[in-house]
C-alpha cells in the first residue's frame, strides 16, 4: 500500500504541483492592456517633463552665464538610444494595431 502511495505521489502529485506553479507563474508574469496604457501615458509625461525642464536650464542658462547643467552640457547621443528604441517600439504597436 506504501508503493502504491510512493507511486502516486511521484507520477501524479508532484507533475501537477509543478505544473501549477508553473502556470501560475506564467500567468502572473503579463503586463495587461490597462497595464501598457499607463506606462504609455507615463513615459509621454516624462517626455514633457524632460522637455520643461530643458527649457527652464535653457532660461536660468541664459541669465546667468556661470549655470551650466550637466543635461545641458553632455547631451551625448548614448544617452538617447533607449529612448530612441522605446518610441520605435511604440511605433511599431500603433502599425500593428492598424
Amino acid at each position: 500500500m506504501e508503493e502504491v502511495l510512493a507511486i502516486a505521489a511521484i507520477f501524479i502529485a508532484l507533475p501537477w504541483l509543478i505544473l501549477h506553479y508553473v502556470t501560475k507563474w506564467k500567468t502572473g508574469a503579463t503586463i495587461t492592456t490597462d497595464d501598457e496604457v499607463l506606462l504609455e501615458e507615463l513615459y509621454n509625461l516624462a517626455k514633457r517633463l524632460d522637455a520643461r525642464m530643458d527649457t527652464v536650464e535653457r532660461l536660468v542658462a541664459s541669465d546667468n552665464p556661470e549655470f551650466r547643467p550637466a543635461r545641458l552640457v553632455s547631451n551625448l547621443e548614448s544617452d538617447n538610444q533607449q529612448l530612441r528604441e522605446l518610441e520605435n517600439l511604440l511605433a511599431e504597436k500603433k502599425e500593428a494595431q492598424r
